[in-house]
């Protein structure tokens, strides 16, 4: 069996994970991300463990995907031992950040694939399942500060910013924690930027300076801070202070560029091998540090006149912590909110334990949702300009380069774009698909079609050539394989989260519902249905598929499209009825009947129906519906039978409906449910033992309310 790509992944994640054990990890500026790829590669590690273990021989696009994800793995692995303290921490970040973003793209790309061949592999090897693997991957955090730091030039460039808030979610986001780090950075970047001039890259050192003007920024926002915080009677005059440390001076001294520091600060600067002026950025040509008396004497009057003692600078500059403002300044704002949204980004593992429960406490699931709606907005309107942003900022990571000025060490940045080749493949074919004549229209779909399926770089270069528009136009095609082919090809450019907000703008929504209603071929229903999926994880997009009328041709999808169709049309619905006003809409389509049928075993969609009909049950229409439709039984069954997370779900939908009506509740108890409530409460999941408690607890309740009416 060939199994070499998919053994070389698997070494690669291993070695990968071992990054936890590096001493220095937890103090690497991109920590965040390796945490993430951490996550991916656990949820990856046992699935390609059991794969090996099996006789299922992977195909060609899967050997493929193992294979560009084998290579994300080992370069991101790479990024992350190459980390030096004094190379440029921004580079670092956007880099780390390039790759993170296309390991989890390439993973979900792989999970799709084993989705689809599921039913080629034994069942021994889809444990967990992969459309749950694909959830989970779908949640971890994807917040881009290459869109941020795009914005911020922009804004700087037109007099209009960055506001503080900004300056310290730059800051936080790329490690620039203390007044230190963050003119290290400029120290860095000005020699990038010398170099760019060297070699007339007018456009790299024009977008290098504006980095150095946002560190300049930091810098004073951090001094701004310190002098507030001084609880001086008056202000303390700028000359006074080291520009290091930002305290007032006891021992200020003059370096080769004649500017004044405190002793101990430019020394330790100096130790560190760093050879510049930290604020003009100049070389010094020497280490000799001259007394500066004057200032000393000046600053000893001062402080006499007001009363002032300044600090001890060996006791700050031995203290763990010597400079964390910037990380005091994110504490302050968010300390007025102790909720898992954090910084506009939803903590991983929180969000993960809300999607594991999701049905189980749609109301959380709803609470979460409204409480990211606006950063999920935001992000929706970083994703809809990124393109458009970046193109006025026509910028390129830098080679390695050379430095002139010694004691700094090179960050080692790398450049990896899409191939030229796929990118004039992609021109001629978005050409194609405009022509009249349906054969070459055919070709072309179905070449976009495998292109967009196997590479997550193909992606980005056929949405960034245009093609989005041309596909939009042919879901409309009366040619069945064209039609087919320009969803699919939708469908796989959506999972680029960028593609979504692309997609959506440029029409895509009407057409989509268009062919769900009446596309010629099962497969591309079903297709349309996913893509409005994908579409949907973007909050605004709920409610305007909702709108453009999607529900009704979804609920008839769930009741007589194919397998295939119904899990999609399924998926969809419930993501799109965490919307609240799409509720009523499902139910009102005949969803319910549906969903309570296909809780049959048989249909092997026990969970969607169950998750969906959970979700439905938060309103007082899904509560009569699923009564009305027989829901009680088949839901008291997967209490009794289903798997954990079909009970937990169960659970909650029937907590859902008994604290609605007295009548539902003798229904559910009538039914046998307080056993297997019981057996949940030992050995259910943690939010599973809950819900059954919470049941419990409530029909006691019911039955003393019974005694006293009787």
């Amino acid at each position: 069996m060939e199994v070499s790509w998919l053994r070389v992944l698997l070494d690669n994640i291993s070695s990968y994970l071992t990054l936890s054990s590096m001493d220095d990890l937890s103090s690497n500026p991109a920590l965040k991300y390796y945490t993430r790829g951490e996550e991916i590669s656990n949820l990856l590690k046992p699935v390609l463990e059991n794969l090996i273990d099996s006789d299922a021989a992977p195909s060609e696009l899967l050997n493929n995907g193992f294979e560009e994800l084998a290579q994300y793995c080992d370069e991101l692995r790479e990024q992350f031992e190459s980390w030096q303290p004094l190379s440029t921490r921004i580079f670092y970040v956007l880099r780390i950040e390039s790759l993170a973003s296309k390991l989890r793209e390439s993973s979900l790309e792989v999970f799709q694939l084993l989705k689809h061949c599921e039913q080629h592999l034994p069942a021994d090897t889809i444990s967990p399942s992969f459309e749950e693997c694909i959830e989970l991957v779908k949640l971890v955090a994807r917040d881009e500060i290459s869109y941020t730091i795009d914005q911020a030039l922009k804004d700087q460039k037109n007099g209009v910013g960055p506001t503080s808030e900004v300056l310290v979610k730059i800051a936080e986001s790329t490690g620039l924690r203390s007044n230190q780090e963050i003119l290290i950075e400029g120290v860095v970047l000005t020699n990038m930027k010398e170099d760019a001039e060297l070699t007339d890259n007018d456009t790299e050192a024009e977008y290098i300076d504006g980095l150095i003007s946002l560190t300049t920024r930091m810098h004073e926002y951090l001094s701004d801070i310190k002098q507030a915080q001084l609880r001086c009677p008056v202000r303390v005059p700028s000359d006074f202070r080291c520009s290091l440390s930002l305290e007032l001076m006891t021992d200020p001294v003059i370096v080769a560029s004649g500017q004044t520091y405190e002793r101990v600060f430019i020394q330790k600067w100096i130790d560190m091998g760093l050879m510049v002026c930290p604020k003009t950025r100049q070389s010094l040509s020497h280490t000799t540090l001259t007394p500066n008396f004057i200032v000393r004497a000046f600053l000893a009057s001062w402080c006499e006149t007001n009363n002032v003692y300044p600090p001890d600078p060996l006791e700050l500059i031995h203290s763990s912590q010597p400079f964390p403002l910037l990380l005091e300044s994110v504490r302050a704002s968010s300390s007025e909110n102790s909720s898992p949204i954090k910084n506009g980004q939803a903590d991983a593992e929180e969000l993960r334990q809300v999607f594991s429960r999701s049905a189980s406490a749609p109301g959380i699931v709803s609470e979460v949702v409204c409480k990211t709606k606006r950063s999920t907005n935001a992000t929706a309107a970083a994703d809809r300009s990124v393109s458009q942003a970046r193109s006025n900022t026509p910028w390129k990571f830098p080679e390695e380069r050379h430095w002139r000025h010694p004691g700094i060490i090179p960050a080692t940045i790398r450049e990896t774009g899409s191939s030229s080749s796929i990118e004039t493949e992609v021109k001629k074919l978005i050409e194609d698909l405009k022509s009249s004549s349906l054969d070459t229209q055919r070709e072309a779909t179905a070449r976009i079609r495998i292109l967009s399926r196997n590479s997550t770089d193909n992606r980005i270069v056929i949405a960034r050539c245009g093609a989005i528009p041309s596909l939009v136009s042919l879901l409309y095609s009366t040619d069945e394989r064209i039609q087919a082919d320009a969803v699919t090809c939708l469908l796989n450019l959506s999972i680029n989260d960028n593609n979504k907000s692309l997609i959506a703008e440029s029409g895509a929504i009407e057409p989509l519902i268009h062919v769900l209603k009446t596309g010629y071929l099962e497969e591309a229903k079903a297709n349309s249905a996913a893509t409005l999926f994908s579409l949907s994880v973007i909050e605004e997009y709920k409610t305007e598929i909702g709108e453009a009328g999607a529900i009704e041709p979804l609920v008839d999808l769930l009741g007589s499209g194919s397998l295939s169709g119904k899990k999609d049309a399924a998926t969809a619905l419930f993501n799109l009825s965490i919307h609240h006003e799409n509720k009523t809409k499902v139910i009102e389509a005949g969803a319910v009947r549906y969903l309570v049928e296909l809780m049959d075993p048989a249909f092997g969609m026990v969970e969607k129906a169950v998750v969906v009909l959970a979700n439905l049950a938060t309103v007082r229409e899904g509560k009569i519906a699923i009564g009305e439709e027989g829901g009680i039984p088949v839901l008291v069954e997967v209490v009794e039978l289903g798997s954990a997370r079909g009970k937990e779900n169960a659970t909650a939908a029937l907590l859902q409906l008994c604290t609605h009506s007295p009548k539902f509740c003798n229904s559910v108890i009538r039914e046998g449910v307080i056993p297997p409530l019981v057996a949940l409460t030992k050995s259910g999941t943690a939010r599973g033992k809950e819900k059954a408690q919470n049941l419990l607890k409530y029909f006691k309740v019911h039955r003393q309310n019974n005694q006293r009416r009787g």
